[in-house]
């Protein structure tokens, strides 16, 4: 016979437990709100600023882009990997997926010769990547929850001096987009040297923008630095979406399965508790026809 006692025991255990994930899913509900608008409201300035690239890139020579340093492809030995992840567990597979991913591609630089070293964002990384035989460059964690521009540029300045003074020969970002509540990807982008998007068409009626002092002053000191500090900063943006989209979908799993082992233990704990009053019943009887006999 089950012990009563135990399973009620269980029982308030597993309602204390769903108390709390309840609350985290409120809380995570709440926060994927806002962090999707943080999303959406960041993607419309990336674009602007590769417009601007573009209409600066219209007055340019390919010789004017030679001194500058970010945009300068070079052999390939060592390449960088920015590796976005989150602080806090209780996400789900949201942080595995990454790891597995940047995992998969250091067995693939690694199988063609090159070096790898990382750059990690977030505490989980830090004590995923701690273990693993691979170079770690930068740690950052304990950053603020809501990314901002400024973490941003930090970390691209940073970034951009391992690449200058040729640490690294290359750069990428691996992390999440967000897609919707239900659903995110792993994104793997090319960081530095950077990529530049394809030349403005100018039309008649489209007037041309003057850059002062220059153009080439302008790209080098003002659009490159703050293109790169926006890549990263919508990066970690869409990157916190999904993780916060990740816990609510993760909590409400585990107060549907609390519910649910509520439900099967109050079954057993009815079940138990019948079967001990028969038994009971049937020892008074027995008695009863004891003391008779």
């Amino acid at each position: 016979m089950a012990n009563l006692k135990a399973i009620r025991s269980r029982i308030k255990s597993v309602q204390a437990t769903q108390k709390i994930t309840r609350a985290m899913r409120l809380v995570a509900a709440a926060k994927v709100r806002r962090a999707q608008l943080r999303v959406e409201a960041a993607r419309p300035f990336t674009g602007a600023v590769v417009k601007m690239l573009q209409e600066a890139l219209s007055g340019l020579a390919p010789i004017d882009l030679q001194g500058m340093t970010i945009l300068q492809h070079r052999d390939v030995k060592t390449v960088g990997i920015i590796v976005i992840s989150s602080d806090r567990g209780l996400c789900g597979s949201y942080n595995t997926v990454v790891f597995r991913e940047v995992m998969q591609r250091i067995m693939k630089l690694e199988s063609e010769g090159k070096k790898v070293k990382l750059i990690l964002i977030g505490l989980k990384a830090a004590g995923f990547f701690k273990h693993v035989k691979v170079d770690k460059i930068k740690t950052y964690s304990l950053l603020p929850a809501i990314p901002t521009p400024q973490e941003g540029k930090l970390i691209a300045d940073t970034v951009v001096e391992f690449f200058t003074n040729k640490e690294v020969d290359s750069v990428e970002i691996i992390g999440t987009k967000f897609i919707s509540m239900m659903r995110s990807e792993i994104i793997d982008t090319k960081f530095i040297p950077v990529a530049l998007p394809e030349q403005a068409k100018h039309t008649m009626l489209r007037p041309e923008r003057l850059f002062e002092p220059s153009i080439d002053e302008v790209m080098q000191k003002e659009l490159l630095p703050k293109y790169l500090q926006n890549v990263i900063y919508q990066a970690m943006l869409e990157a916190s979406a999904a993780e916060l989209a990740a816990r609510m979908k993760a909590m409400t799993d585990a107060s549907n399965n609390a519910r649910d082992l509520i439900s099967s233990l109050s079954l057993v704990y009815n079940k138990a508790r019948q079967s001990s009053i028969t038994q009971e019943l049937l020892e008074i009887v027995g008695g009863a026809e004891a003391l008779r006999g």
